[in-house]
């Protein structure tokens, strides 16, 4: 028969997608009894009854210490944390509040920064999402930048969000196939935001929380410029988000971009890779112009020894398809521009997991040393 020890080491396998922490570390194990016989019994206390992400902690636990020696059959049963241990795991964390499931099936969260406003951050972000849903993988749009909230407009998209029964704001489904939130949709034409800090965090925690942004396989966040209070609410609310840094080739936007991720690296938010945006302009008889420089992308890649996942070239059909609503990549998939943004896409798809983080992966370390089988590829000399 296993030992509890056993059983318990088991079970820290088990991770909350949103926190990103074992559930036994963040004391969601209520108990773990041991029958005769081998039968085990697991209770897992949930932040929120109606968790939409039950199923896959049932199935998480019973694989997990299912596959003990001498384990006859795996029971899993559910409670809910009490108003005091809420409260303490607040703490323990440092939160203001816990997630109540809304992130709870988004498989990938990917924060869009740069630093300094005006390198082209925000169209990164709506054709990448557009791009992402274009490769058949559901993705969602925030604006999380609040002051200058335009993911709306370049992804096309108008209306009043509604509220569903469970008193969760549902976010408008664009024409290129993502779900698009932003404060745009709550206030009058152009209004302008005049917001503190504390207002700021509590905007971005419901959009991210009283949302029903359902089953998503990428969420984007078009960060606002900067590294202050967006930024330190997001690396508090999504520990598991992952940055992806935009720049311009020249030296001045590289140096401001190397800030962001320095921010990220403060928070222990990863770093993703970096896009390079305006990358030279190439003129119809094929000339072409390094306006904002060379090789600042690179450069800041090879510093935070992560890949450069694209160099999307200065356009002027991407910003017209931005200005009316219709992404290039969309419009003209064979565009330069829109051919740039698609290897990202494809760089960003290759570097993030495709399923829901409930169980930890097995380590390094240990599938290195497991047996290794194949044909030998040929090596260069």
């Amino acid at each position: 028969m296993p030992t509890r020890e056993q059983v318990t080491e088991a079970l820290r396998g088990v991770i909350d997608p949103e926190l990103r922490r074992s559930i036994v570390d963040l004391g969601m194990v209520r108990s773990a009894e041991i029958a005769e016989g081998g039968a085990v019994s697991v209770v897992v206390s949930l932040t929120t009854p109606g968790c939409p992400i039950r199923s896959h902690f049932q199935q998480a636990v019973s694989e997990r210490v299912g596959a003990l020696e001498g384990v006859s059959r795996v029971d899993v049963g559910f409670d809910v944390l009490s108003d005091q241990e809420k409260g303490e795991l607040q703490r323990a964390l440092g939160r203001s509040g816990l997630p109540e499931g809304a992130l709870a099936q988004v498989k990938n969260v990917i924060c869009v920064a740069s630093g300094k406003g005006g390198v082209g951050k925000s169209t990164l972000t709506a054709n990448l999402a557009a791009a992402l849903a274009a490769e058949g993988h559901s993705a969602g749009a925030l604006d999380a930048d609040v002051y200058g909230y335009s993911i709306p407009r370049m992804l096309g998209v108008e209306g009043r969000p509604s509220v569903n029964a469970e008193r969760k704001i549902v976010p408008l489904d664009g024409p290129a196939g993502v779900k698009v939130m932003s404060i745009g949709f709550f206030l009058d034409a152009d209004a302008a935001v005049v917001w503190r800090g504390p207002m700021l965090h509590k905007a971005i925690q419901q959009f991210l929380e009283d949302v029903d942004w359902g089953e998503l396989d990428y969420l984007l966040l078009d960060l606002p410029p900067g590294t202050g209070d967006v930024s330190m609410t997001l690396a508090q609310l999504l520990p598991q988000a992952k940055v992806l840094v935009v720049t311009t080739p020249q030296t001045a936007a590289q140096a401001v971009a190397r800030r962001a991720a320095e921010m990220a690296a403060k928070v222990d938010l990863e770093v993703l890779g970096v896009v390079e945006n305006m990358s030279g302009f190439v003129t119809p008889d094929g000339q072409r112009f390094t306006i904002f420089g060379e090789g600042g992308g690179q450069l800041l890649a090879d510093e935070l020894d992560v890949p450069l996942l694209g160099k999307v070239p200065l356009s002027e059909e991407l910003r017209a398809g931005a200005d009316i609503g219709t992404p290039l990549v969309l419009e003209a998939p064979d565009a330069p521009a829109s051919q740039a943004i698609r290897d990202a896409t494809r760089g960003i798809l290759a570097a993030t997991p495709q399923e829901l983080p409930v169980m930890q992966a097995v380590p390094a370390a240990v599938a290195a040393a497991g047996p290794v089988s194949g044909t030998e590829l040929p090596m260069a000399g």
